[in-house]
């Protein structure tokens, strides 16, 4: 029989639910190949531990950059791979539901889809990340009532305004996780006159990063290039610095909050206020994030339980409408009425 599947199909992480068994997946969004033959080496977690390691003959790419396809054939490949090890060995083709970020074009949805149908799914869905986060978060989006989710993934934050099964008002930036890893790698340049790579970045950030003083400091002890002297150096990073190191990747993130707030019907931003903004997805995660949105909006602010899965989990939800659907329905967040 055939398996529904729903992907989260993240710039830095996928996540693949199954229906009737959760999720059953969660591997980075890396591939490596052997660019003399063109030959896959491996895909997912190994991939990663191979980024900024590789001889020359051997590069380790991350096919999706910004939360849309950067490089299709080997987004292809990925997408087989992860299908092939979450449904096993099956005659029947399964039936899929993607997610994709709010602001994405028809040709970027057109190419996602396309990949997909190509890697061996029988029917393929697309679903909006904020509408896909709203449902794993708990949200109950099905009534009159106006929540607002903040979901920051990798690529892109996804800011939406649901109400009625839909999508109100929403604004997709290409500012996100890996954008802060960007400004703690300029930074340390800046700063310390050391050039680090981005998993060391990824590393200050989860270990001592945040958007907002911590009351307890940290630091860490981090290895790079002196750009002087060529030669490899230590340098110590409190946290005390990576708020400022943040500071235009977390405007960017707070304008278009308050962008979407302003563009959004008065009725709906009383119910906002009353049940607050709910943050999604790894980057939500960011030390004090929650706090300093909260600071800046007046608006009580949480960040959601499970958040890195919460994208994952909603698409698996949306898995049981999957059977109602129309053939000719390519994107669930915009043909909300043939779900209601």
């Amino acid at each position: 029989m055939s398996k529904d599947i729903g992907i989260d199909l993240g710039t830095s992480t996928v996540l693949v639910y199954v229906k009737g068994k959760g999720i059953v997946l969660k591997e980075p969004s890396v591939v490596a190949i052997d660019k003399n033959t063109d030959e896959l080496l491996t895909i997912g977690r190994e991939a990663q531990q191979m980024l900024g390691r590789t001889p020359g003959n051997i590069v380790a790419l991350r096919p999706l950059r910004d939360g849309v396809i950067s490089q299709y054939d080997l987004t292809l490949r990925m997408l087989q791979y992860f299908i092939k090890k979450a449904c096993g060995t099956s005659l029947f083709k399964p039936r899929l539901i993607i997610c994709v970020p709010s602001g994405i074009t028809e040709v970027e949805q057109r190419a996602v889809h396309d990949a997909a149908i190509q890697a061996g799914a029988r029917r393929v869905f697309l679903i909006e990340e904020p509408v896909a986060a709203a449902l794993g978060a708990g949200l109950d989006i099905s009534g009159p009532v106006g929540h607002m989710v903040v979901d920051i993934g990798g690529g892109t934050t996804d800011i939406a305004v649901l109400s009625l099964d839909g999508v109100v008002v929403s604004e997709s930036i290409k500012v996100a996780g890996d954008k802060f890893d960007e400004a703690i790698i300029r930074h340390i340049r800046r700063k310390h006159s050391v050039l680090i790579g981005e998993r060391t970045a990824e590393q200050i950030k989860i270990r001592i990063g945040g958007a907002w003083p911590r009351e307890q400091p940290r630091a860490l002890d981090v290895k790079g290039r002196c750009l002087i002297q060529g030669l490899p150096r230590q340098v110590h990073v409190t946290s005390a610095e990576i708020p400022d190191a943040l500071e235009e990747p977390l405007t960017a993130i707070i304008e278009a909050v308050c962008g979407v707030i302003e563009k959004t019907p008065p009725e709906l931003v009383g119910d906002i206020i009353g049940n607050g903004i709910v943050m999604t997805g790894g980057g939500s995660l960011l030390y004090g994030l929650d706090r300093l949105i909260e600071y800046t909006t007046g608006i009580r602010t949480r960040v959601a339980d499970k958040a890195v899965s919460c994208v994952a989990i909603g698409t698996g939800k949306s898995l049981d409408r999957i059977s109602i659907l129309p053939e000719d329905v390519v994107s669930l967040s915009r043909s909300q009425s043939e779900l209601t």
